[in-house]
């Protein structure tokens, strides 16, 4: 069985004056979980770019007084992809797949940033108008990454109506959908940073 015999990384952390422990594998670790699960080298490269830009934008979160959990970002953004090589044959929704692997594995919390990299559970983007979380950081980072490239979401929003059309129901609705949770995620973001949305690029090819 994938993952079997990992050792388990154990963090404490505070939330809301709780000492809360949740289980988060380390970089090795997801690197070794792609291995074995055959993750295709375009899809990898893709991961490890979302992966930069999810953490450049949470360290500067953080700097802002916000707390992201930056292993569990880390995590949630390597593994994003990790059952779509699968479900590239068996066309099923490697978010909905990749949430069930992990929590199969006992990574419950990265389950749910990976499950949620599509859309998120509620449907609704930052109904918390002042707190980021890892859900919506990793959503919005695969967002702003089309293949191996940084772009802007129109850009990647543009690439996935080409790509799908033809083959996914009512794509234009749902594309939509999608695409006014990612605005709404990123107006969050942004009015919290000191940094453009346009300015990502720019520093993650620093």
């Amino acid at each position: 069985m994938p993952g079997k015999g990992f050792a388990l990384f154990w963090r404490k952390e505070s939330r809301f004056g709780r000492d809360v422990s949740s289980l988060v594998p380390t970089r090795k670790e997801c690197l070794e979980l792609i291995r074995q699960h055959q993750m295709l080298s375009h899809i990898l490269q893709h991961s490890k770019l979302v992966t930069k830009v999810a953490l450049l934008i949470a360290g500067k979160l953080n700097d802002t007084g916000q707390n992201l959990d930056l292993a569990l970002v880390e995590a949630g953004a390597l593994l994003h992809d990790i059952t779509k090589t699968m479900c590239i044959e068996t066309d099923e929704n490697h978010a909905h797949t990749g949430g069930k692997l992990l929590a199969s594995l006992g990574y419950p919390a990265v389950a749910d940033v990976v499950r949620q990299h599509i859309r998120l559970d509620d449907g609704r983007a930052a109904c918390d108008p002042d707190t980021v979380t890892a859900e919506e950081l990793v959503n919005y980072a695969d967002k702003r990454v089309k293949h191996e490239e940084v772009v802007d979401i129109s850009e990647r929003f543009r690439d996935i109506e080409k790509r799908y059309a033809g083959k996914v129901s009512n794509l234009e609705v749902r594309l939509q959908e999608v695409l006014v949770e990612t605005q709404v995620i990123e107006e969050k973001i942004f009015s919290i940073l000191s940094i453009n949305p346009e300015d990502i690029e720019d520093i993650v090819t620093l």
